[in-house]
């Protein structure tokens, strides 16, 4: 099972990566009324996102710039930002750079003891592989935004 979870995450960010390239620089920073957010700061968000998650079920040291949480920590937006974003060149770099560090996991690492649990609202989570595959969950939550601020982009 841990090598299906393993494939799985490596599956969706490939899907993640070919989304983004097929996003226009139009489209990436369009803000539609029906959303907090845009498709560069969801790409951003799950770089963010994913090198924290790897970094808590993992030990993998942080990859990604400082400014990176108060871009696309939780809570954030583009209205509120004050620098200047990642270019799409960028955000693709990074997720192909978490892609090829998926090809270093191991089943047994998704098995071991997180050093004290994780909680996030009302889940907790005990193990690496629990708090990945959440990862994996919340980054495909982003990736159907996505794909729907790119549907409404449209109309």
């Amino acid at each position: 099972m841990a090598n299906s979870i393993i494939n799985t995450g490596k599956v969706l960010r490939q899907i993640v990566i070919g989304q983004l390239q097929s996003v226009s620089e139009d489209q990436l920073d369009f803000q539609s009324t029906h959303f907090n957010n845009t498709i560069r700061w969801n790409a951003g968000h799950i770089v963010y996102w994913m090198d924290k998650y790897a970094a808590l079920s993992f030990g993998f040291p942080s990859t990604i710039p400082s400014r990176y949480e108060s871009l696309f920590g939780s809570g954030t937006k583009p209205s509120d930002w004050t620098a200047a974003p990642p270019s799409k060149e960028e955000l693709s770099e990074m997720l192909t750079a978490q892609l090829s560090r998926l090809s270093e996991l191991t089943p047994e690492m998704l098995d071991r003891n997180l050093q004290s649990p994780f909680t996030m609202g009302p889940f907790q989570f005990t193990t690496s592989g629990e708090l990945f595959n959440f990862a994996l969950m919340h980054e495909a939550i982003h990736l159907g935004v996505i794909s729907s601020q790119l549907k409404v982009y449209a109309e």
